[in-house]
């Protein structure tokens, strides 16, 4: 047999192994393997506990011992005036919320083509350094660092504007509810900016610099690369996440929202993943499984009404 025949012969290079080793398609399967498992204890176990949402649970008693009610708690959100104002007044909460996060999702794409623009690497990669580093401080800390600041007794700002004669006596702001909205989507984008900012700045490396050398060539501005290179090479990255952010649009998660509630604020504060929380450890457990059920449903609504949109937009599919 000739050399040319024998490596014709040669087993694809996807699959073939030395003798003894594995095959490098279960190599990669092994690799994903312990994030499937993640995944499926964190994300896919815990959906057996919508079987709470058919039965009148209350702690401590088994479930087997429950009455079967059907679907009991999910008529009771339409049907009690009181609960449905409720509701609506919680869902006006997290609607405005996402709202405000889908129309500040820009302020990661600017701060990245700005960060990318700086010339002194030191200074770059220390800038990106302290704004990215927030993002790995708990909700907790971050209210203690907002008390410090802006507690009515004898917090930074309430001091400094006393002594300054701005006001006579403290203001209380972490207890007003006023602007509230704002005020969160503040904290959040202070905490999650640079990290916000890490896939943007990763696209904009991977746009061909030639691009560049072409536009230094023809005479362009930087405020020209920029317009004409460096952002039409960030959006397709920029409306996948916004397709996702959509589809997460009722979730906005509870830390952020629970280190800020008080009685004074809670009524503009409380999000839909906070009263699921509020109500469920007020011994309502069937009653915050059934809304939490339906969350889950109005997300993989939109998320497929999003990546419907991006079929027939961008012609491409997100999932």
């Amino acid at each position: 047999m000739t050399s040319a025949s024998v490596e014709t012969s040669k087993p694809d290079n996807a699959v073939w192994k030395r003798p003894g080793g594995i095959p490098n398609k279960y190599k990669l399967f092994l690799m994903a393997f312990p994030f499937l498992v993640t995944t499926f204890i964190f994300f896919y176990l815990p959906i057996t506990g919508w079987i709470y949402a058919f039965y009148d649970f209350t702690p401590g008693i088994p479930l087997s011992d429950t009455p079967y009610v059907g679907l009991k708690w999910f008529r009771s959100i339409a049907s009690n005036p009181t609960q449905l104002e409720e509701v609506v007044r919680v869902l006006k909460n997290t609607v405005a919320m996402s709202v405000l996060g889908i129309l500040t999702s820009v302020f990661p794409v600017i701060f990245a083509i700005l960060l990318s623009e700086v010339r002194t690497s030191w200074y770059r990669k220390l800038v990106q350094t302290l704004t990215t580093i927030p993002n790995f401080i708990s909700w907790i800390l971050v209210y203690a660092l907002a008390f410090t600041l802006f507690s009515v007794d004898n917090g930074i700002v309430n001091t400094l504007l006393i002594k300054l004669g701005f006001i006579d006596e403290g203001i209380n702001f972490l207890a007003s509810s006023n602007n509230i909205w704002l005020t969160m989507i503040g904290w959040y984008w202070w905490k999650s900016l640079g990290w916000g900012a890490i896939l943007y700045l990763a696209a904009i490396t991977g746009i061909d610099q030639e691009l560049y050398e072409a536009a230094d060539v023809d005479g362009a501005s930087r405020f020209r690369k920029i317009w004409h290179i460096t952002v039409p090479g960030i959006v397709p990255t920029f409306f996948v996440l916004l397709l996702l952010s959509i589809g997460n649009f009722v979730n906005n998660g509870v830390d952020q929202y629970f280190a800020f509630q008080n009685a004074m604020n809670k009524d503009t504060i409380e999000v839909l993943d906070l009263y699921v929380y509020n109500i469920a450890f007020a011994n309502n457990f069937p009653f915050a499984t059934a809304v939490s059920m339906l969350k889950s449903v109005v997300s993989v609504f939109l998320l497929f009404t999003a990546n419907a949109m991006s079929k027939l937009v961008r012609g491409e599919s997100i999932i």
